[in-house]
């Protein structure tokens, strides 16, 4: 395997790498925001996208090399095998070659993309769910203060019943009651619509995962059929 080739073999090894870690359930999306909103994240992100498509275009011309490789050495009945008995074999090695390189640069880019999406979606869901628990600390709130009020309210109208009582108070109290309901029911709806955001991002998150075990599965075959020698035929 040439040079270019053994640093392609490398970038995907170590993306299967990472995206194995990004998978692991025991790591939380908040642990992976806290750590992608780091000091050296960020100073790595600074010229991450520009790094990202530097690597996706170089990926991308392997691909085509190796692409134009395999239609190169596809061209086994055009060889003269009378005046050339070995050049079968030395062609089939070749397209040998070109087809693993093909493969080795299709899953190092397909990896590429799925792992800056799955570190994407992970950011999404951390966001949504801080979301979620600061939607849920506002309802309470809400609930607990509109409670109190409405004690109060009970508290002044008994007082009303046994005698005078400050009826412009009470008034304002009732409009704060009302007003203070009307913000937990609108508190409850946005609570709702966040909890259907993260119902969302966890089913995306389920699909991702079986799309990645199937490329591991199928880069599993792979790895395989490039280390069983082929049996030549003529």
């Amino acid at each position: 395997m040439s040079l270019q080739w053994t640093a392609v073999a490398t970038f995907l090894y170590a993306e299967v790498f990472l995206v194995l870690l990004l998978c692991i359930p025991f790591i939380s999306p908040k642990r992976w925001n806290s750590i992608f909103k780091s000091r050296i994240i960020k100073a790595i992100t600074l010229y991450g996208n520009t790094a990202f498509m530097v690597a996706i275009a170089i990926l991308v011309f392997l691909l085509i090399d190796a692409f134009r490789e395999v239609r190169k050495y596809s061209v086994t009945e055009k060889v003269d095998l009378a005046n050339h008995p070995t050049a079968i074999e030395h062609i089939h090695m070749k397209l040998f070659r070109a087809q693993r390189n093909e493969y080795i640069a299709g899953f190092a880019l397909l990896l590429c993309l799925l792992l800056r999406r799955l570190a994407t979606l992970l950011s999404q869901q951390a966001s949504l769910m801080a979301s979620n628990e600061a939607f849920k600390k506002q309802a309470e709130g809400a609930s607990n203060a509109a409670k109190k009020y409405m004690e109060d309210n009970e508290m002044l109208q008994e007082a009303g019943k046994k005698g005078p009582g400050p009826q412009e108070e009470n008034k304002t109290l009732k409009e704060e009651v009302k007003s203070l309901k009307e913000e937990l029911e609108a508190t409850k709806k946005a609570l709702q619509k966040s909890d259907n955001d993260v119902r969302a991002m966890k089913k995306q998150s389920a699909n991702l995962t079986v799309e990645y075990d199937r490329l591991l599965e199928e880069h599993s075959k792979l790895l395989a059929s490039v280390r069983t020698p082929r049996v030549l035929t003529f």
